[in-house]
This record gives C-alpha cells, structure tokens and sequence, in this order.
C-alpha cells in the first residue's frame, strides 16, 4: 500500500483557564469548543464541512458536562452524518486521536478530519451511575502485579544515559505525578536551581511571545460567563455573572523570578526513594487547567486541490512505555521512535514543543535525546501556558506546526509524558 502525505492544515484552541477558579470555570467545555472550531472552519471557506468524514475528541477524566461523542462538531454546526469517536491516552490524549485521524488519511479511508481535545481539571458533577467503593477503586491486585513485573522489567538501557536506581525500580509503581517527576529528578541528579530557572524561562517566554502577538492566530478570544466566586474562592453556580471576553492564558506569571520560586515549598506528601532532598514544587510543575483544542487535518493532495497552505506535513509519530515510576522521561523513547519512523536524527530537529508537565522530565529528557535546549519551546511551555490534560497533545502539535512557519525552518517535534508510564511523539515537516 501506498502511503498518502497527512498535513496539519491549521489549529486553534481556548485560551487555557486556571481550574476551578478560571474564566472557563461558568462556561460548559462543549460551548467553548464549538466557539473554537466554528472559528477555525471560518477561515478556510473553501472547504465544505460535509467532506468532513471523522472528528476525534481527546479527554481523560469526564468531569464535569458530558464532552462526549459529537456534542463539539454538532454545536459548531457541523452536518450530523460527520462520525465521531472519543480517545483516551491520558496525558497524551488528543495527540493519539491527531494520530488516529492522520493514519486513517495516510491509509486513504479519509480525506479530512477533525482532532479535537477537552479538558475540565478544576470541577466536577459527580461520577454518576451509583457505583459502590468495592468496585469503584483501583483493583488490589494491580498493586501485587506490578511489583513483581516492574522489578524484572529492563531499563531500556538503550535510550537512557543513566541507570535507574535500586530503590526507585523497586519503588511503588502507582504513585502521584509529582512523585514520579521527583524519581526523575533523583535518577538524573537535578537540581532544584536549575528546574527552578527552566521554570522562570517558560513564564518570561510566555509573557514575551504573547506580548509580540505570537499566539494571536493559535489562541481564540471567547465570550464567556465571567464567573462569581464566593469567600473561600468556591465558584457560586447560581449566580451570574456578565459576559466577558477571555482571551488569554491564565497561568502566565510574567513576574516570576528564580528568587520567587526558591522560596516556595515542596509538594506535600513527597519522599524521595534515593534519601535526597524533595525538591519538586508548584512553581516548577505545571498548573490544572479547563480547555479545548482543535487541528484541522487533510491529505495533503485534497489540501492543495483546494487552494489551502498547509502548515506541515506529518512524518513521524511514535509511542513508546517506561517504568510507571519515571513517567516522565516517556518521550525519549517515544522521540527516539517517530525519529525512526521519519528517517530522522535528533540534530535534524529545528523546533520542539515538550509538554512542560514538570521542569524535572523536560531537561533529562532533553539531554538525552541530544536535541539543543534552545530549540525547546521556544515561546515558552505548558508551565506557564497551562496542561488540561486531553487538550494539550493537540496543542503542541498546532503550536510547533506554527512556529515552523514563523521560523522558516522545517522539521518541528512535539512531544509529551503520559501517566502510567508512557510517552507520544508527533514530527512534522514545514510545507514550503
């Protein structure tokens, strides 16, 4: 079979609020999203919205309103005979889904589809379906498994420049995320200064690039209910407040200083496995966040029969595991696959978007790729943009797929740590 070109022809997204105490919080997620992709499809006119032939939605959690099958695209105004389907790979979320809609392109079972991801981290409205705590929580035995499997699994020792220590293979293989980027931190020998300035350069570069109008085209102003807040910052639901426009991310900090974060303390209820100093904090670990994504995706023949500029093609993608404990340097492996897939060396990278879930996983992972760290997110990162989950996979992709255009260079990767233990990466080639 002959492989058809897939091309990111645009993207856009909401500006990412603060969970649960955000702009978005007052504004159901399926509104702000059709908000969205009724603004991207309205700059390519050209295209006929009932050749969308599939639209795929990234979302991990559920909470809150249902953001399910088709509730985006239908709201947005698109025909009810365009299909649907929802995905979930945690973190990675609407990065598998870009995945799955440019595999179905590549392999001619469609011309054009949708990618779409949705997040709300800060609230929800119950879980619903009366399930009992027996068979609600984690299975028991997944804890007896793991340990044995994890002990004798390799390390990979292939994509790693470092061993992983004793007490961190042997460590809990469930843990919370901000312990498994304090294990990176230990197995790679990070510094809280050196995560703590990583984190101060994400928030500056943020700030600067939206002071240049850089996420202008990627960013959609949105009308929204400007949220009521009681004392204790609960957000008041029956209260309404005016309508306002939201149009941009929240969690920037353009004020941040090293100085200031060297005075925050370590995350609660954090150890460190390897007896050193529990040095992962709020200020170098990402923020929660609500959101919604979306990349419009073609073939690259139907594109251009259209008279459309597309931004990039897609020429590598890849997925790859690591032990739960060390979650955060998935995207070597991930990385070091799609490069293979691209027929590509680390050193042929110009522009990189590396989910910024923690300082802690970029800068290893980094380093052991051998890409040049000023390459990496270079209008800064999720740090200061925000990380609502199944939105960002999407994201990334958009913003390197732009940022080659603005630069003039040609291949960009974007790449991002999944929970559980995994990482996805996506390589794009800039379109002259």
């Amino acid at each position: 079979m002959n492989l058809r070109n897939a091309v990111i022809v645009d993207g856009a997204r909401t500006p990412f609020g603060r969970g649960g105490r955000g702009k978005l919080v007052a504004t159901r997620l399926d509104e702000a999203g059709a908000q969205v992709l009724r603004a991207l499809l309205d700059r390519h006119p050209r295209l006929d919205e009932a050749t969308i032939e599939d639209v795929g939605l990234g979302n991990v959690s559920g909470k809150g309103e249902m953001v399910s099958l088709g509730t985006i695209p239908r709201l947005a105004g698109l025909p009810m005979e365009v299909c649907t389907f929802n995905s979930n790979r945690q973190c990675g979320s609407s990065m598998e889904t870009l995945h799955r809609i440019a595999m179905s392109i590549m392999t001619g079972q469609i011309d054009t589809g949708i990618a779409l991801g949705a997040e709300r981290m800060g609230r929800g409205l119950g879980t619903g379906g009366g399930a009992t705590t027996r068979i609600s929580k984690l299975n028991d035995r997944l804890f007896q498994m793991n340990e044995v499997q994890i002990a004798q699994a390799p390390d990979h020792d292939e994509y790693f420049s470092v061993p992983f220590p004793e007490e961190i293979r042997k460590s809990p293989p469930l843990v919370s995320m901000p312990q498994t980027a304090q294990n990176v931190a230990d197995t790679y020998h990070l510094t809280r200064e050196e995560m703590d300035a990583f984190a101060e350069a994400s928030h500056r570069k943020c700030h600067e690039a939206y002071e240049a109008g850089i996420y202008k085209d990627e960013v959609v102003p949105l009308e929204v209910e400007d949220p009521v807040f009681d004392e204790q910052g609960n957000w008041v639901e029956d209260e309404t407040g005016p309508t306002v426009t939201f149009d941009r991310d929240e969690c920037i900090r353009p004020g941040t200083t090293v100085e200031k974060l060297a005075a925050l303390n370590p995350i609660k209820g954090l150890v460190s496995f390897t007896g050193d100093e529990v040095r992962i904090t709020a200020g170098n670990s990402c923020p929660t966040n609500d959101g919604v994504t979306a990349a419009l995706i073609m073939s690259e023949e139907k594109a251009l029969a259209l008279g459309l500029e597309p931004l990039a093609r897609i020429v590598g993608m890849g997925v790859g595991g690591v032990k739960p404990q060390l979650m955060g340097i998935g995207p070597i492996v991930s990385t070091k696959k799609a490069l293979q897939h691209a027929g590509l060396e680390a050193g042929d990278i110009d522009r990189v978007e590396f989910n910024e879930a923690f300082a802690a996983q970029v800068i290893p992972s980094v380093r052991d790729l051998g890409i040049d760290m000023d390459k990496i997110n270079v209008n800064g990162g999720s740090l200061g943009i925000g990380h609502p989950l199944g939105a960002t996979g999407a994201r990334l992709v958009t913003t390197v797929a732009k940022e080659l255009r603005r630069s003039g260079t040609r291949y960009g990767l974007a790449t991002q740590c999944i929970g559980a233990g995994m990482g996805i990466s996506t390589i794009l080639e800039r379109l002259d």
